[in-house]
């Protein structure tokens, strides 16, 4: 090699570096895969579970982002149990600058598609959006936390009153399905509900719906692997861009868990 192509290399070297650092200053991106280990999430056509399509997209989300330069912790990296308290818990400890939780959504109706993304209100934007939320809650009566729906919207309404990023989670839900809609597949938009799993959280928060497990056509699509390469992208983008443009937020330093 000549000195002069060393040379090249040498700053374009420098330059990849300086890049990922420039893009670390964002802050800690906190990727949550729903689900996990004995919670299998929804069961989806032909036997296809959310717990394996959320980690899919989740460790997706995790590397496209770590390829940007971008600080992330998962909440679960294989397939185990965690908590949602303790979701809760790594999100705080790692002073995350925004969290993010992937789901795969369900329906009664089989031709029911599409992607949409929520934030935390007690209010859900409608019954639709509040029957989502209680399925996602599930797993919080499972652990013995709350004996029924009610006890879990109860404890959301004492956390949301002392939540401080309300509108950042709405301008960050927004940013994701927006990106999320240019992909096939058809946007839900932007909703809001009482998501247990988002409550506690000292950064702004969403939570991604990545498409219906019991669509036969979709779930089918979520399996590719080019399909959660879209999504991730889709996603990890969003969250760039929504830092990028947050940055007079710093990064959440309140409690290091519940």
């Amino acid at each position: 090699m000549s000195r002069f192509a060393a040379g090249i290399f040498v700053a374009l070297a420098l330059c990849a570096v300086t890049a990922a650092r420039a893009d670390e200053s964002l802050g800690t991106v906190v990727v949550d895969a729903g689900h996990g280990g004995v919670d299998l999430g929804a069961r989806g056509v032909n036997g296809a579970l959310e717990k394996d399509l959320t980690l899919a997209v989740a460790r997706k989300v995790a590397a496209e982002l770590r390829t940007r330069g971008v600080r992330v912790v998962e909440t679960r990296s294989k397939d185990e149990f965690i908590s949602l308290v303790d979701r809760t818990a790594i999100a705080n400890k790692a002073h995350a600058r925004v969290y993010v939780s992937i789901h795969a959504n369900s329906a009664p109706e089989p031709e029911v598609s599409g992607t949409e993304t929520y934030f935390l209100s007690v209010d859900a934007s409608d019954s639709e959006a509040m029957r989502v939320a209680l399925t996602e809650n599930d797993v919080y009566k499972q652990e013995g936390t709350a004996s029924d729906s009610s006890d879990v919207v109860g404890s959301i309404l004492g956390d949301l009153i002392r939540t401080e990023h309300l509108r950042e989670s709405s301008d960050l839900a927004a940013h994701i399905q927006r990106s999320l809609a240019k992909l096939p597949g058809g946007s839900r938009g932007v909703k809001q509900a009482p998501f247990v799993v988002l409550t506690g959280v000292n950064m702004p928060a969403a939570l991604v719906e990545i498409g219906f497990v019991t669509n036969a056509d979709e779930v089918k699509r979520l399996g590719r692997r080019d399909v959660q390469v879209a999504l991730a992208e889709a996603i990890a983008t969003a969250l760039v861009e929504a830092m990028g443009q947050n940055r007079a937020v710093p990064a959440a330093s309140g409690e290091e868990g519940r």
